[in-house]
């Protein structure tokens, strides 16, 4: 089976994220990472989704932040 179409558990998905399966859970519901598929009473993501999320917060984390001016306040 291909990387991008191989189905992992909350467990595993909990690992490659670092995180335990309850912030998973709670990730899912904030809409941090994606909703799983359900498959009968078990809850699957494909493993690419998850990785995706990790790409994205790199980025994200990455991305050229503007600068803030220093604020200047005036002498009494």
């Amino acid at each position: 089976m291909q990387s991008d179409r191989q189905l992992i558990r909350d467990t595993e998905a909990a690992s490659i994220l670092g995180c335990g399966r309850s912030t998973l859970w709670r990730w899912v519901h904030e809409n941090v990472i994606p909703k799983p598929i359900k498959i009968g009473s078990s809850s699957r993501w494909y493993q690419s989704e998850i990785e995706a999320v990790i790409v994205a917060a790199a980025n994200k984390s990455r991305a050229p932040q503007p600068r803030l001016r220093k604020r200047v306040r005036p002498r009494p």
